[in-house]
């Protein structure tokens, strides 16, 4: 069976230079005297969709030119990040507001989320890292550029003015300020631990001891007994943190990357196709922007806002970006509390006194008057109780839970990304991750101008080792453990033995610190022809090579996601010339077509069985929960729908993609009806051939047909007429899927303070080819545009482009940015 069928798709974006200033070079970071640039005076040059190249002499004038490009695009962002980590959201947003400290919008309320930083900030966790020498703490470069970007963003607020600002996000609120460095190393800390905060934030600030409760109190907990409540079992208490980190994990973030080395190049050294999947909204936006000094760096690519640095990107001779990978990057320790005193606990047969802290934040009254809530928080020497994970209780009774957070300590991604901006090949990009173990909960993938591609999941991460694993597990441990290792790109969690200090994480002395696995034995990969990942472990970034690895990071010899198979698939096809498209190996324009062609595994594994299904059924009709269901009418359209792609003019797909989570039901792909099970000596093809007979797939047709029925959506209805969201009144279609049927071009519809938009998907989309001599070949789209302001125009011009699939050719070097027709530059005196 072909794979796909290709057609005509619409062209990509040409940006044509107008002019060219002939004293230029053809590349190099030059600074252009005609455009009247000083040595000292750090200048944004923008181009066509606004995209800024930041020019200065040093990292403070760099930091200065980010700081101010930024604020002026997404001031409202940002000014709403730093309130939150300097725990003021309910000061001046009421306690009962919506804040979004982790990876997914809106997961808790602003007082558990002030609660959570507070006790940070009491606790001097980030002013305790700045202040440590490097690799622990920031390097020189890096204080310097974060000391220009505050002085960067202050003047943009300056010139602009609180009621000024252009975003009625926050127009004239109190809460923008100028801000200080300290508030830039707190936002950062906080995106390097937001792996952890939606899943125990609420159960941290909320924590209790039996007979206490968590409301604001600042007395002591009854030393009485307390008084019997039944416990969930391990299997019970296992089995809902499982299931429910594997939701989480479907509606937080995600990413694919393919790095194509000399063997899979047609016409260059080597390729890199960058598709990380992160949120639309909020702090985890990304940014794009090109940063240069001459002589030192010159690195194009987007960071998440407030980062002056390229966390995905380029530079002359390497191009990365991240994937998120299954580390989990904490860890619980059960530990024994006294019946009498459930604040002490046992360790090594001695009871140990709980450390108290009381937490006090200020709060908004319905009326406008300001009280405050404090409340007292409980900690072991391994880190703080929480009492729920995701939501699911963990009962402080004959036990409790202690949380260790592998990044709590970690400001050394900062050192990380600023290595990486500078690497001049995949080795130094190995040598930057083992030398900083940064990377919070990201794999890399790269690739080099000398045709190397690289796999590389070297991260921070426990030091829990199979053996240690083994010894230290609980039995509620042991099972979500092991629970966990067989769910595609969810995370296997620990739960350790607290009673024996033995079960802590040990130091490794070849870690960069104390707790981290040693970055020697986390996998990595270097091929000629290419390495991928799509949020599964490590095991198949390459399937002629298969990895192995501590169990921590993840599992081996186990079922891939869908999108996993397409992106194997996609590069085997692509560089052996077996997939419809002429020649062999990757060129730059058919790695763009093949992202957004949007093609769905799913439809190619399970359609024609489907099809027969639906054919299949007497007389069309199909009876299911009571409801008498004619599904005639889809069979056809589905049958139709050949391509089986998602992109904005496909009919059927819709009607597919819901049937599609009505078979799932929430189960793992292999629990599926297949023929053709799972194999893990054929990973990437099986498991297949979805059996036609079943009642259950049936069934799901019956339902989403009745769903999209009770809706009033046409089964037949275009993606572009279902899928889009709205900017400035104007609705924009979005083409591509959910992860779960298998397209790379994810996105995932949600709603957003009301109104339907994109929670989650392809957000900073860059495609790079590195040829023997030259600048690189670049092209991007940053999809949901540079600004999140409605007022900017560059609101939703990407956007647009994205919607019809186009790309931007970069403008990389001095000749390229001076030639651009929209060329407006901003030089800060």
């Amino acid at each position: 069976m072909a794979r796909r069928r290709f057609r005509a798709r619409l062209p990509m974006a040409a940006l044509t230079a107008v002019a060219v200033l002939s004293t230029l070079a053809a590349s190099g970071p030059r600074v252009p005297e005609a455009a009247g640039l000083g040595p000292d005076k750090p200048t944004i040059r923008y181009t066509e969709y606004g995209i800024p190249h930041i020019i200065a002499s040093d990292w403070a004038g760099l930091g200065t030119g980010y700081g101010y490009a930024v604020a002026k695009d997404n001031i409202c962002t940002l000014a709403d990040t730093y309130l939150m980590v300097n725990a003021q959201r309910s000061r001046y947003l009421g306690p009962d507001g919506k804040a979004s400290p982790g990876e997914r919008q809106n997961t808790t309320t602003n007082l558990n989320s002030d609660l959570y930083f507070q006790r940070m900030n009491d606790d001097r966790v980030v002013e305790r890292l700045i202040d440590q020498p490097a690799p622990n703490g920031p390097e020189p470069e890096v204080k310097e550029a974060i000391r220009g970007y505050v002085q960067g963003y202050n003047r943009y607020l300056a010139e602009t003015g609180v009621n000024n600002i252009s975003d009625p996000a926050c127009r004239g609120a109190a809460w923008v300020r100028p801000i200080t460095e300290l508030d830039v190393y707190r936002h950062a800390h906080a995106e390097i631990i937001m792996g952890t905060a939606d899943v125990l934030l609420d159960g941290e600030v909320n924590a209790a001891p039996p007979g206490a409760s968590a409301a604001p109190s600042a007395k002591a907990p009854s030393a009485k007994a307390p008084s019997p409540s039944p416990s969930p079992s391990p299997e019970e208490t296992a089995t809902k943190i499982r299931d429910a980190l594997a939701v989480s994990r479907q509606q937080s973030m995600g990413s694919n990357a393919l790095a194509v080395g000399s063997q899979g190049v047609s016409g260059g050294t080597g390729m890199l196709l960058a598709n990380p999947h992160f949120p639309w909204q909020g702090k985890n936006r990304m940014w794009q922007s090109q940063l240069t000094i001459p002589g030192k760096a010159n690195v194009s690519g987007a960071s998440l806002l407030g980062f002056p640095a390229v966390n995905i990107g380029h530079n002359d001779d390497v191009a990365w970006t991240h994937t998120v990978a299954t580390v989990a990057p904490f860890g619980l320790f059960d530990v024994q509390v006294d019946p009498l005193n459930p604040t002490k606990y046992l360790v090594d047969g001695t009871w140990q006194q709980m450390t108290s802290q009381q937490v006090g934040v200020d709060v908004r009254k319905p009326d406008g008057s300001l009280g405050q809530v404090t409340r007292t928080l409980w900690a072991t020497r391994y880190g703080p109780i929480t009492t729920s994970v995701l939501g699911n209780p963990l009962p402080w009774v004959v036990s409790a839970h202690a949380v260790r957070d592998v990044n709590m300590d970690n400001l050394r991604a900062l050192n990380t990304w600023f290595h990486l901006d500078q690497a001049k090949d995949v080795n130094d990009v190995v040598n930057t991750l083992e030398t900083t173990e940064g990377v919070p909960f990201f794999n890399t993938i790269a690739t080099d101008r000398k045709g190397n591609a690289l796999y590389a999941d070297i991260q921070a991460t426990p030091n829990i080792t199979d053996a240690h694993a083994q010894s230290c597990l609980t039995m509620t441990g042991q099972l979500l453990f092991n629970q966990t290792l067989r769910l595609p790109n969810v995370p296997p969690v620990s739960i350790f033995d607290g009673k024996r200090s033995a079960c802590d994480w040990p130091h490794d002395p070849n870690a960069v610190a104390p707790g981290l696995l040693d970055p020697h034995k986390q996998p990595r990969l270097i091929r000629s022809d290419f390495v991928g990942n799509a949020n599964d472990s490590a095991w198949l970034a390459n399937p002629a090579q298969p990895l192995s690895f501590p169990r921590v990071m993840g599992d081996t010899a186990a079922p891939r996601s869908l999108r996993t198979q397409e992106l194997i698939l996609t590069a085997q096809n692509r560089i052996n010339g077996n997939d419809g498209l002429p020649g062999r190996g990757f060129t730059p324009e058919n790695m763009r077509q093949l992202l957004f062609a949007d093609n769905s595994r799913a439809a190619d594994l399970a359609l024609n069985a489907t099809v027969s299904a639906c054919q299949g059924a007497p007389f069309g009709l199909v009876l299911v929960d009571g409801n008498l269901v004619n599904v005639s009418e889809a069979c056809p359209i589905l049958a139709a729908w050949k391509d089986h792609d998602f992109t904005a003019d496909s009919r059927g797909s819709w009607l597919f993609e819901n049937y599609w989570f009505q078979l799932l039901g929430g189960q793992a792909i292999e629990k599926l009806p297949w023929r053709v099970p799972f194999d893990a000596k054929d990973p990437v093809h099986t498991p297949n051939s979805l059996d036609s007979g079943s009642s259950a797939v049936r069934d799901a047709l019956a339902r989403a047909v009745l769903a999209l029925r009770n809706a009033g959506v046409p089964l037949n209805a275009r993606l572009a007429d279902i899928q889009k969201i709205t900017r400035n009144g104007e609705q924009i279609p979005i083409h591509g899927a959910v992860s779960e049927v298998g397209v790379l071009n994810v996105v995932t519809p949600g709603l957003v303070d009301g109104k339907l938009d994109i929670t989650f998907g392809s957000s900073f989309i860059q495609q790079v080819r590195f040829t023997a001599e030259g600048p690189p070949q670049t092209s991007s789209v940053l999809a949901y545009s540079q600004s999140a302001n409605p007022n900017s125009p560059h609101y939703a011009d990407q956007t647009k482009l994205f919607s019809a699939g186009q790309w931007v050719t970069e403008r990389f070097t001095e000749n390229d940015i001076a030639a651009s027709p929209a060329l407006e530059i901003k030089v800060l005196d």
